[in-house]
């Protein structure tokens, strides 16, 4: 189950960089695996163009937020299963809170101060956030199988 949870989101992650190659092919098994990532996409994310990265002149099928987020975790799930871990509840909770701050700062400050970020900035502030969430779901998962 953990190494499962790692493989998804490094797959995850490989589908959110190719469904852009994917959904102008002229292969229609790409083609609808493509649109089938996009509408996943659009389940989790606002998918506004001007927010999200563009590979080969196609939006990506979620924000650059969004893919800081998936882009950590499918590094961090690997690490974290690799380390083997547990966290008690409070240091996880401490964790998130830690690594959710890069996010919450300058989601606060677009929202509500209209101060405009980068796509860039976005992904990078998103990183801690997605790495921590893996780390943590891992551990728990871990801890889950030796109890």
């Amino acid at each position: 189950m953990r190494h499962a949870l790692g493989a998804a989101a490094i797959a995850w992650l490989a589908a959110l960089l190719i469904a852009p190659f994917g959904i102008t092919s002229t292969h229609r098994v790409l083609t609808a695996g493509a649109a089938c990532v996009y509408l996943t996409g659009s389940f989790v994310c606002h998918q506004r163009p001007e927010r999200s990265f563009h590979l080969a002149g196609r939006q990506l099928p979620v924000c650059a937020r969004c893919t800081g987020l998936y882009a950590a975790a499918a590094l961090a799930a690997p690490i974290a299963l690799a380390a083997a871990t547990s966290l008690t509840a409070s240091r996880a909770r401490r964790l998130a809170l830690v690594a959710a701050l890069p996010t919450a700062v300058t989601w606060s400050l677009e929202y509500f101060a209209g101060v405009p970020f980068s796509n860039l900035v976005r992904f990078v502030a998103a990183l801690p956030l997605g790495a921590a969430a893996a780390w943590l779901v891992v551990s728990v998962l871990t801890e889950h199988r030796a109890a």
